[in-house]
């Protein structure tokens, strides 16, 4: 069972900064309630594997993910499947390749990121997302 293990958002664009929820607003065409690093309409939201966080030693929210989640692998979602979480629907869109943000991290974070980087998506239906919700592919 896949569940949502973190929720972030980021207050400005480049601030570098993820700030952790318990539960979150998705907005339909938009992304996550408050968050700067929406860019719709393929970038609203990005899925990141709590597997490959541990794997590298990094913090949920480190990498700038909206959703931390446990349980699955998200590279394996196809785009276009749809996934839901609470009372939210989401499309994915793209694999999100490491950028060079991620070497600021950690020197060679990025290419250790690649193929773990995670899923992005738009939102299709709004609604609360909680840490716990289980997720559902549609």
């Amino acid at each position: 069972m896949a569940t949502v293990a973190g929720l972030f958002t980021s207050p400005a664009r480049k601030s570098g900064v993820s700030t952790p929820y318990e539960r979150v607003t998705a907005v339909a065409g938009l992304g996550f309630e408050g968050c700067a690093h929406a860019n719709p309409p393929m970038r609203e939201v990005l899925f990141v594997s709590q597997e490959h966080l541990d794997g590298l030693r990094l913090a949920p929210g480190a990498i700038r993910e909206n959703i931390t989640v446990a349980g699955t692998d998200v590279e394996e979602w196809p785009i276009g499947q749809r996934v839901q979480a609470g009372g939210a629907v989401f499309e994915i869109t793209m694999v999100c390749d490491p950028c060079e943000r991620m070497d600021a991290l950690r020197p060679g974070l990025r290419k250790q990121l690649e193929g773990k980087r995670g899923m992005l998506a738009r939102v299709v239906d709004g609604g609360e997302v909680a840490v716990g919700d289980e997720l559902s592919l549609l």
